[in-house]
């Protein structure tokens, strides 16, 4: 197991450079989808970051797998956020921290994604007081909201990041930004994709461009279940664009 500093000591992982880059909603389980979480720790992956999400939240008891994938990514300089669920806003507050207490302390992450985000102005307040919290708890930390749409644009100010579209590929293509996207930089949205053919794959990255979104996840995976749980078919194209894109 590659050596982990202790929660206490360490230093937060620092930021990525500015440019398109891959965040990683959610990969099985490290023994279910062993090979997906090699394939993240690849030397020249443009990561942005990577959840970690050991069952539904960080579970009920430290996951020493769990742990040795999170540290790797780590150690290769990569941010490795906690999943934790606000339920659209309908959970206790002190739930979630408790959540986020155990991925600091059994898996030293470097941030959150808030799954099933509010998106309407109602649930605003809520939303600022629970990532203060977060922020608080873990200094420095990277905070995602996911909302998977466009919310209201108080949001833009209260976290690092908003996933403003999480969809299939046939309403993506024909999705548009509001207006006051562009009143931000692009380091500030999220789009994730699923159900996207090998053919159009240049397609959408011109698509997040454009709407300016720098943080990405596209895949051709679809069906009911988890479409994020395991790497791209055309996961070495999508390195290789994006990496390229990044270096010019």
């Amino acid at each position: 197991m590659p050596p982990l500093t202790p929660a206490g000591t360490r230093q937060p992982v620092a930021a990525r450079p500015a440019g398109l880059g891959v965040g990683v909603p959610g990969c099985a389980h490290p023994l279910l989808a062993p090979l997906e979480w090699a394939g993240l720790g690849r030397p020249g992956v443009p990561l942005h970051w990577a959840v970690l999400d050991v069952a539904h939240g960080p579970g009920v008891r430290p996951d020493p797998h769990c742990l040795e994938a999170a540290g790797r990514l780590r150690n290769g300089g990569v941010r490795v956020l906690g999943h934790l669920d606000m339920c659209f806003g309908a959970r206790h507050p002190a739930d979630i921290a408790a959540d986020a207490r155990r991925y600091v302390e059994w898996y030293l992450v470097d941030g959150f994604l808030l799954h099933r985000c509010p998106s309407g102005r109602v649930g605003l307040d809520r939303t600022r007081r629970t990532v203060a919290g977060l922020r608080a708890l873990r200094d420095g930390g990277h905070v995602v909201l996911g909302h998977g749409r466009h919310p209201d644009p108080g949001y833009a100010e209260t976290a690092d990041q908003l996933v403003t579209f999480a969809g299939p590929w046939s309403e993506y293509r024909w999705s548009q930004a509001p207006e006051w996207t562009a009143e931000h930089p692009a380091e500030r949205f999220c789009h994730l994709v699923h159900g996207v053919p090998r053919g159009h794959l240049e397609e959408a990255l011109r698509t997040a461009r454009w709407q300016g979104a720098a943080t990405v996840w596209f895949t051709d995976r679809t069906g009911p279940d988890d479409p994020w749980a395991t790497l791209p078919g055309y996961w070495d194209e999508i390195v290789s664009r994006i990496g390229t894109s990044v270096s010019e």
